[in-house]
C-alpha cells in the first residue's frame, strides 16, 4: 500500500471493473488522483460464492492492480487479510478518506442494485462529493433501455436485438440484416455426436500471484461451494484475449450448430467459455462481437454461428441488464406462480439418479461453469417443474457460477428460467418433459430412469412433472397463447391418464419434500 498523502480524488475500482477503459479511470487525473481497490469479506460472502469464483476475482484484481501501476497510476490495494480491513466497501473507503484526505470520490456505477443503493449514501455519510459515472462498457445504457421500453406493451428481446443491430451496424447490409434474416436460431439446435472433435478452452497455469490467492481461498473459504482445484482461469486481459482467440480459431465454426447440445462428460463442447472474463471486465463486449463478425465476413465461420454468438451478447446480455435496472428492486421478489418448495439438496451435491441433473450440477461443482442449456433446460427446468421458490433458485445461480453477477443472473433466473415475473421477459415458461433432454443430449442413455416411460416407477421425473406443472398452474397460464397446444392435449387426455400423471408427479414431489433420494 502506498504511503499516506493528500490526493485530489479517490477513484474506487470494483472487482468486476477490471478494464483500463472504465469511465472512472477515463475521468481521473493520473498524476493527482489515487485509485483504490479492495478485497472485502462482505462481497465474498453475501452469498457463499463458489471457491473458484472468489479465487478468479481476487487473482484478476491483483493482476489488474499491477497493470495499473505499470501504466503510471498510484494505487492503494487492500488485501482480504490486510491488517485493519473492515470487510466492506464503505468501511474501506472511509479508511482511505482518513488516510488520503481526498477532495472527492469518483467511481463507475456498480452492477448490483444493493451496492449502488449503499453508495448513494456515501456523500452524506463521508462529507465528500461522490461522483458516480455510467458504465460505458455496455452498448445500451439503463436510460436508453428505459426510453426504448417506454410505451411498449411487450418488452421482447428480439425487438430490442434488432434495434441494437441497427444501432451498432453489426451483421448489417445497409438497413437489412446480413443473410436476409435477423435470427438463425432454428439452425442452432442440432444435437452433438460423441465422435465429434471437441476443442478445450484455453487453460492458464496459475502463477505465483494466483497460487497465493488459491491458498487464501482454501484457508478462508473452505466451507464454500465447489472445488478450487484444478484452477485454470485466465486472470489477465492478455490471457483472456488469448482464450477468445482460441475460441475463434477452434470452436466458432461449430458453435452455432451445437450451442444447445449436451453430451455426457463433455463440459464445454464448442462454447467460448469467456463469460466470466467478459463480466469482470477483462474483455470488451463490442470488440468480441466485431471480431466474430470479421470471422464471418472473411469466410472463417458460418452466419448461423456468428449471428448466434452476437445475439447472446448484443441481444440477450444487453437486454437482461436493461430489464434489471428497469425493474429493480421489486423484481428480485417476483413469484408469479407462487412457488414455495425449498431447493432440493442435490443442487448442492449432484447426488441424484437423474443423469442430466447430476451431470450439470457435478460440472458446476467442479468448474463453476455450465452452458446456457444446462442452466435453462436442466437445472432451471427441473426447479420450475417442481415449484421451487424462485428466490432460492436465484441465490443458487448467483452463488455457483463464476460469471454470475446479479444484473445478468437475476433476470435470467426470475424471468427466463423460472417465469416468476409472469411473462414480462419470456413469452412462455421454458419447460419440457424428458423428450427435449433426450433429443439434445446423450444423458438419457445411461440414466437410471427411462425417458420413454411417462408414469409409474422408473419413469423419467421430467415427464410427469411437466404435465403436473401445467395442471396446477392452469389458473396462471391458461390464457398464454404459446401454451394452447399442450393445454389442448391435456384436456383431451383420458381422466385415468391424467390421474396417473398427477399421482406419479405427487410421489416425486413428496420424495423431494421428505428429502429422499430422487
Amino acid at each position: 500500500m502506498n504511503e499516506t498523502s493528500d490526493c485530489r480524488k479517490l477513484v474506487l475500482i470494483l472487482g468486476d471493473q477490471l478494464s483500463p477503459d472504465m469511465s472512472s479511470l477515463r475521468h481521473a487525473d493520473q498524476k493527482r488522483d489515487r485509485v483504490l481497490m479492495v478485497e472485502v469479506m462482505e462481497e465474498a460472502t453475501y452469498v457463499r460464492h463458489h471457491k473458484k469464483k472468489i479465487a478468479f476475482l481476487f487473482s484478476a484484481m491483483r493482476h489488474f492492480v499491477q497493470e495499473l501501476r505499470i501504466a503510471g497510476w498510484s494505487v492503494d490495494y487492500v488485501r482480504l487479510d490486510a491488517s485493519g480491513n473492515t470487510g466492506s466497501f464503505k468501511g474501506e473507503v472511509k479508511r482511505a478518506v482518513a488516510r488520503l484526505n481526498p477532495e472527492g470520490i469518483l467511481l463507475t456505477e456498480p452492477g448490483e442494485w444493493r451496492v449502488l443503493a449503499g453508495m448513494r449514501s456515501w456523500q452524506e455519510d463521508l462529507g465528500l462529493p461522490v461522483e458516480i459515472l455510467s458504465d460505458q462498457r455496455f452498448m445500451c445504457s439503463p436510460a436508453e433501455f428505459r426510453a426504448w421500453a417506454t410505451g411498449r406493451k411487450q418488452l421482447r428481446m428480439e425487438t430490442f436485438y434488432q434495434d441494437m443491430r441497427r444501432k451498432t451496424g453489426l451483421l448489417m447490409d445497409g438497413e437489412k440484416p446480413v443473410g436476409g434474416k435477423w435470427n438463425f436460431d432454428k439452425e442452432n439446435r442440432k444435437p452433438a455426436r460423441s465422435d465429434l472433435f471437441m476443442p478445450s478452452p484455453k487453460r492458464v497455469r496459475p502463477d505465483k500471484v494466483t497460487r497465493e490467492v488459491l491458498d487464501l481461498v482454501e484457508n478462508r473459504f473452505a466451507d464454500h461451494f465447489g472445488s478450487l482445484e484444478p484452477f485454470w482461469f485466465a486472470v489477465t486481459k492478455q490471457d483472456a484475449e488469448a482464450a477468445f482467440e482460441g475460441f475463434l480459431e477452434a470452436s466458432l465454426e461449430n458453435f452455432g450448430t451445437y450451442q444447445d447440445a449436451m453430451l455426457e462428460g463433455e463440459k464445454f463442447l464448442y462454447h467460448a467459455v469467456i463469460s466470466a472474463y467478459l463480466n469482470a471486465g477483462l474483455l470488451d463486449a463490442l470488440t468480441l462481437c466485431r471480431k466474430v463478425e470479421t470471422a464471418y465476413r472473411e469466410g472463417k465461420a458460418p452466419l448461423n454461428a456468428a449471428e448466434g454468438f452476437i445475439r447472446q451478447i448484443l441481444g440477450w446480455r444487453e437486454y437482461v441488464r436493461g430489464i434489471y435496472w428497469l425493474k429493480m428492486p421489486a423484481y428480485a421478489s417476483e413469484n408469479a406462480l407462487e412457488a414455495r418448495r425449498p431447493l432440493p439438496d442435490f443442487y448442492w451435491t449432484g447426488k441424484t439418479r437423474m443423469k442430466c441433473v447430476a451431470e450439470a450440477v457435478t460440472q458446476t461443482i467442479e468448474e463453476a461453469y455450465a452452458h446456457h442449456i444446462q442452466r435453462l433446460m436442466v437445472t432451471g427446468n427441473f426447479a420450475l417443474l417442481a415449484g421451487v421458490d424462485p428466490s432460492e433458485v436465484h441465490e443458487w445461480y448467483l452463488m455457483v457460477y463464476a460469471d454470475a453477477y446479479e444484473w445478468v443472473e437475476l433476470p435470467n433466473t426470475i424471468g427466463m428460467s423460472q417465469f416468476a415475473d409472469g411473462g414480462l421477459l419470456a413469452s412462455k415458461p421454458y419447460i419440457s418433459s424428458g423428450n427435449y433432454i433426450n433429443k439434445m443430449s446423450d444423458y438419457c442413455r445411461s440414466c437410471s430412469y427411462e425417458v420413454s416411460r411417462k408414469t409409474g416407477e422408473g419413469a423419467c421425473p421430467f415427464n410427469a412433472l411437466y404435465w403436473h406443472f401445467l395442471d396446477r398452474n392452469e389458473p396462471h397460464l391458461r390464457n398464454n397463447p404459446r401454451l394452447g397446444q399442450p393445454y389442448a392435449t391435456w384436456r383431451k387426455m383420458a381422466p385415468e391418464k391424467q390421474d396417473q400423471y398427477r399421482s406419479t408427479a405427487e410421489a416425486i414431489l413428496n420424495r423431494l419434500d421428505q428429502r429422499e433420494e430422487l
